[in-house]
């Protein structure tokens, strides 16, 4: 068996007939099984090459220059250490107490660990719902928070994930679900007062024929956009809270803490997870439920005719829902979110002033790079404003997603950018180290992993993809090192896995 839960072919499928395999302390998986299961076809290891879909291997690559935060990134040693120490507790645990309880022990350690490294504790702290994934998240609040009635509107999946809309419309009597394009044809990003107003039309005219209205706002999205505004979302909500919820789409977890109460002030449920700016391994997501939407979750009962990837310890223990859940475990889900919680821990030990300064440093030199080089385009990104809603700028106003094209020269001196299907060459050959046409060289040898091709639309009637340099926490935490002085190191590194990007696209390096 490959973890708690084997892999299905379909997402969003009811996992719980794997999940009731109880385990003993004898019984219980090896910790690389563990990272890949209770999860979906998504993260298992693709036959004779010991990586997921996702480029990422299930032990510590520390020669892997990783860049690719906005899809994945390969576990820590330390995150590695840290679930391995987890499982070691674990099966001590079972020889004692039953699965499901050692479960339920630990997942309600993980929320509290969350929250207090969130700076969300507190008698009006929000309650918070374990899930395998993002797109399980969406999966639940489309089926607590919608129904036949509701107009789910939500940013074009291309931004936050392909099952994210149909995950939304599974719940019973499926609501119907509208997107809004971020981007134009040429994937430049639409005016943020456009983006808004066909929200704005698009819930008004839902709300006059009776109907209630979701909002999903992404913050951020693939290619790092915040949409549609808070200010849109905070106002639609205002005017008409019975009849607007609103989920903000935080499953990158570029968010800090500031940012993240002022959504749960308002109101807002908010959905992370621990796989991307955090850098845990792929599968942990997290849902922030503010204390009145709770109390009104917290009687809602999952669907028969729907079944959700959850067990009874994934939800708060007092919500009547869990007795409705399998009492069994998800123990992959527990040592990724063990893993993703040392990032984290690690991440928000530092000053807000050293975090502040490495990534405006990084962003300064990645900008630099991509507007000087001909050999790459970057995709136009606009500024985070978050407005009054976050309380003020923290760290993450500051860009750490940078999508951009590559580029061949044509005819007449003008520049050709890549199509998808060569972006997606050039992607799979930097995590490898390979010869230049000079022989073997540091750009050559280096294996990168930047974050995987997004589609942005058509140049000269190509459809083209950017991929996308990042920043992550764990490169922070590199960086702020040594009073910063390591920061030079990690800025180095990255230019390095652009120099091989562009040697790769210019057929240099094969």
């Amino acid at each position: 068996m490959n973890g708690t839960v084997p892999a299905t072919p379909h997402r969003l499928r009811s996992a719980t007939s794997g999940l009731r395999n109880v385990h003993c302390a004898a019984s219980l998986p090896p910790t690389e099984q563990l990272l890949v299961g209770g999860g979906d076809t998504r993260i298992a290891l693709v036959p004779g090459r010991e990586v997921n879909r996702y480029g990422c291997g299930v032990r510590p690559d520390p020669t892997l220059a990783a860049f690719g935060s906005s899809t994945a990134s390969v576990i820590s040693e330390a995150a590695y250490a840290a679930a391995d120490t987890l499982r070691t507790t674990l099966a001590a645990e079972l020889r004692h107490a039953s699965p499901d309880a050692v479960y339920a022990r630990e997942t309600g350690r993980v929320r509290r660990e969350l929250l207090q490294l969130c700076g969300l504790e507190g008698p009006a702290a929000p309650e918070v719902m374990l899930a395998p994934s993002g797109t399980d998240l969406h999966a639940v609040a489309g089926q607590w928070l919608a129904d036949a009635r509701t107009l789910i509107i939500m940013v074009d999946p291309c931004e936050t994930g392909r099952g994210v809309a149909a995950a939304m419309a599974t719940g019973t009597g499926a609501a119907t679900v509208a997107t809004i394009r971020l981007r134009d044809a040429d994937g430049v990003p639409r005016p943020a007062a456009a983006v808004d107003t066909e929200v704005e039309d698009l819930a008004t005219a839902a709300i006059a024929t009776g109907r209630r209205v979701l909002v999903v706002m992404v913050d951020v999205s693939k290619t790092g956009l915040v949409a549609p505004s808070p200010a849109c979302v905070a106002a639609l909500h205002g005017r008409l809270p019975q009849a607007v919820q609103v989920l903000v789409d935080g499953c990158q977890f570029r968010l800090a803490p500031a940012t993240l109460r002022a959504y749960l002030d308002r109101g807002f449920l908010v959905a992370l997870t621990g796989s991307k700016f955090i850098t845990g391994p792929s599968f942990a997501g997290a849902l922030l439920v503010p204390r009145d939407a709770a109390r009104r979750l917290a009687a809602q009962l999952p669907a028969a005719d729907h079944p959700l990837r959850l067990v009874r310890g994934d939800l708060p223990p007092h919500w009547n829902a869990a007795e409705h859940l399998p009492a069994a475990t998800n123990f992959g889900l527990l040592l990724r979110w063990e893993a993703a919680l040392t990032q984290l821990h690690a991440f928000r030990a530092l000053p807000d002033a050293a975090v502040r300064e490495f990534l405006a440093r990084f962003a300064d030199a990645v900008r630099t790079r991509l507007d000087t080089d001909p050999v790459f385009m970057p995709v136009p990104v606009g500024p985070l404003e978050r407005g009054l809603l976050a309380g003020g700028t923290g760290w993450d106003h500051i860009q750490t997603i940078f999508p951009f094209l590559l580029c061949r020269p044509s005819h007449g001196g003008h520049r050709r950018p890549l199509s998808h299907t060569e972006s997606a060459a050039v992607f799979r050959l930097l995590s490898h180290s390979a010869r230049s046409d000079t022989g073997v060289d540091v750009q050559s040898s280096l294996r990168c992993q930047l974050g995987q091709p997004v589609g942005c639309g058509t140049r000269d009637g190509v459809a083209v993809s950017a991929l996308r340099l990042c920043a992550s926490a764990r490169l922070v935490v590199e960086g702020a090192a040594d009073g910063g002085r390591q920061g030079a190191a990690v800025i180095a590194r990255a230019m390095t896995a652009l120099d091989k990007a562009a040697r790769i696209a210019a057929g240099r390096i094969a």
